[in-house]
C-alpha cells in the first residue's frame, strides 16, 4: 500500500557528445571548482542562518540588509552577489525553514496497512513539522507583519507544501476509497479539510489562544481527526450522488 519513493536513476555513462576526448583534459572534481563552490555555498549558509535568525527574533520590517551582512560577517556587495533585496532574501529563508522541518528525504510520508494507520502516520508527521519552533516562529512573524508585508504570506504559500500535501492525500483517496467515488475537485476539498483539521487547532494553541496541548492530547487529537475525515470523506461521497 505504501507508494514508492521516486528514484530517477541519473545517467552516469561516459561518451557521446558531451565526453572529452581521449587527449583532452577533463575538469576534476575534487580541484578548485569544487571547493570554490562549497565555499559559495558555506558563504549563502552563513547569510541565510543570519537572516533567520534576525527575521525570527526581530520581525521582517526591522531586520535591515546591513544589519543580516553584519551579523553573517559579509560586505553588502557579497550580499547583493547572492540575493536580489530583502523579499528574495526572506524567500529564501523560508525555502529553508520548509526543508529543515519537513521530513529527512529517507522517511516515507505514507506507511501503513490500513487507510486510517496511513493518514495517522501522515498526520503526526504533519503536527511535528507545523508545531516545530521554526514553524511556530515563522507563522508569527508572518501574521504580525502580513498587514504591511502582504508578500510575507505569499511567500509562504508559494513555498508549495500545501500543495503538495493537498495532492499526495488526493492520490491516496483515489487509490485507496474506490468505493467512495470522489472525482478530482472532491478530492481536493478532503484532502484540504484533512491539513486544517489537524494542524490549525493544536497550532492556534501554541501560539497563545489556550494552553498548548500534550502529547497525549496530540495524539487523541490525531486519532479523532483521522477518524472524523474518514467518516466524512464516505459520507461526502455518497451525498454527491444524491
Amino acid at each position: 500500500m505504501e507508494p514508492k519513493a521516486g528514484t530517477e536513476g541519473a545517467d552516469t555513462t561516459v561518451g557521446g557528445k558531451g565526453a572529452p576526448r581521449s587527449g583532452g583534459r577533463a575538469k576534476s572534481r575534487g580541484g578548485r571548482p569544487s571547493r570554490a563552490r562549497a565555499q559559495a555555498q558555506e558563504l549563502r549558509e552563513q547569510i541565510l542562518q543570519a537572516a533567520t535568525e534576525l527575521f525570527l527574533s526581530e520581525g521582517y520590517g526591522s531586520t535591515s540588509i546591513e544589519a543580516v551582512a553584519g551579523r553573517a560577517g559579509v560586505s553588502k556587495r557579497t550580499f547583493y552577489h547572492r540575493f536580489h533585496d530583502k523579499a528574495d532574501l526572506f524567500a529564501a529563508v523560508v525555502h529553508r525553514i520548509i526543508q529543515q522541518i519537513r521530513p529527512p528525504p529517507g522517511v516515507p510520508l505514507l506507511e501503513g496497512t490500513t487507510l486510517h494507520q496511513i493518514l495517522r502516520r501522515l498526520a503526526g508527521l504533519l503536527l511535528r513539522a507545523a508545531l516545530s519552533p521554526q514553524a511556530i516562529a515563522l507563522q508569527r512573524l508572518v501574521t504580525a507583519e502580513s498587514a504591511r508585508f502582504p508578500n510575507l504570506g505569499r511567500a509562504v504559500y508559494e513555498e508549495g507544501w500545501a500543495n503538495e500535501a493537498t495532492t499526495l492525500i488526493g492520490n491516496l483517496l483515489e487509490r485507496e476509497l474506490p468505493e467512495g467515488g470522489l472525482n478530482v475537485e472532491q478530492r481536493v476539498f478532503a484532502a484540504q479539510q484533512f491539513l486544517q483539521m489537524v494542524v490549525t487547532v493544536p497550532q492556534r494553541r501554541i501560539v497563545g489562544l489556550g494552553a498548548p496541548m500534550t502529547r497525549a492530547e496530540l495524539d487523541a487529537w490525531a486519532d479523532a481527526a483521522v477518524a472524523l475525515f474518514l467518516d466524512g470523506c464516505r459520507g461526502f461521497a455518497h451525498a454527491s450522488r444524491r
